[in-house]
């Protein structure tokens, strides 16, 4: 019984920050030190981004906001609103989003209604609220009251595995279950002038977006665009790296912990963390960079893609689904994955003469946490 992606689907906001652009407000902070101009300099022209986008209106650069919470234009200065303030946004963008993925989800899939949803999984680490996304997608999307309802919260960047993981279980476990999984991230939100080069770092690549996939087992007519069969997940913990990404919540904000090592660390260990998953299929063992075809690897940050990339052996071909997501959308935590994954089905859509292919798909996060994919994705049907 193969459980399947059925279709992947992106929301991001209006306001869009341009790299330059917001380069220049972060190294114009007052109080910042040399250094820590030239450590924003290096950080935001080094990050391998072009675009990203922000719930944060007042960003736009364009218009002063009368009562400015993140940035007041006039000065030129980034304010310092408390957690509290973040949250209260958070719960009011990030719900937008999430409905906004959410019903483009079902729409993409016409042989689906919303009443067959039976299972609703919600994902975040930038916000909390009660009731939470899950409770929102049901009563917004018009889900059956009885939809069971998970959320997956405060696990980072690698959180999306997770959450499929517990689809495909629910699918198993249940043939005719239907499971809409929904990642939205507001990373924007706490951002904030500093001169430690992890807050710099964090600043320069994250982002806000969300992330909608449609998980079934049932048998359905042959989809019109390509889907992804969800072969095997793992897991794995690096033996270092605790402290060296982590994520707290703080009076201004939750503070990001992203050194440098992590980048080292992952060139280390990648190869360890990857055996477990290749032992699920072991003819692809031998020479993994060959006999898998595409690498859905989350774009954390240039260097990290940069590590994989030479750590592996992959082409450069291989990288360019990653690549291409952190250069228009920048790092938007865990649904970052899902846009990479979407990018990679949309250009199977475009091979007319494409079979099956596999997709060894990962993401790394607090922990240090691995987590690990192996994927199918499989042709449209031809018309």
């Amino acid at each position: 019984m193969a459980v399947s992606v059925r279709t992947i689907q992106t929301a991001v906001p209006s306001t869009v920050l341009h790299q330059d652009q917001v380069r220049d407000v972060f190294a114009s902070q007052p109080g910042l030190t040399r250094l820590g101009t030239r450590l924003v300099t290096a950080s935001f022209d080094g990050s391998g981004i072009d675009t990203r986008y922000t719930v944060i209106d007042e960003l736009t650069l364009d218009t002063q906001s009368e009562d400015p919470t993140f940035f007041d234009l006039e000065s030129g200065r980034l304010l310092a609103p408390s957690t509290g303030v973040r949250n209260e946004l958070y719960i009011e963008r990030a719900t937008e989003l999430y409905v906004e993925a959410g019903r483009k989800a079902l729409e993409a899939v016409p042989d689906l209604q919303a009443s067959d949803i039976t299972h609703v999984v919600t994902v975040s680490c930038t916000g909390f609220f009660a009731p939470g996304p899950d409770y929102v997608l049901v009563r917004q999307l018009g889900l059956a009251p009885s939809t069971l309802r998970y959320h997956v919260g405060f696990m980072g960047c690698y959180a999306a595995f997770p959450a499929l993981r517990m689809a495909k279980s629910f699918c198993e476990a249940d043939p005719d279950a239907v499971v809409l999984v929904v990642s939205a991230e507001l990373c924007t939100l706490h951002v904030r002038s500093s001169n430690e080069p992890d807050q710099i770092v964090a600043s320069s690549v994250f982002a806000d977006g969300a992330a909608a996939a449609i998980v079934t087992a049932r048998p359905l007519p042959a989809s019109t665009t390509p889907t992804l069969d969800l072969d095997f997940f793992e897991s794995v913990l690096t033996p270092v790296g605790e402290g060296d990404m982590a994520w707290k919540i703080g009076d201004e904000g939750f503070e990001m912990v992203l050194s440098s090592y992590v980048p080292k660390i992952i060139d280390e260990h990648i190869t360890g963390a990857l055996e477990p998953l290749l032992a699920r299929a072991p003819e692809l063992a031998e020479a993994p960079s060959e006999a898998i075809t595409h690498w859905a690897i989350h774009p954390g940050g240039r260097s990290i893609l940069d590590k994989v990339e030479a750590k592996l052996g992959l082409l450069e071909k291989q990288l360019v689904p990653s690549r291409r997501v952190l250069r228009e959308h920048g790092n938007m935590s865990s649904a970052t994955i899902l846009f990479v994954l979407k990018d990679i089905l949309e250009s199977a859509e475009a091979s007319s003469e494409q079979g099956p292919e596999r997709v060894c798909a990962m993401a790394f996060g607090p922990g240090l946490t691995v987590e690990t994919g192996l994927m199918t994705v499989r042709p449209a049907a031809v018309s």
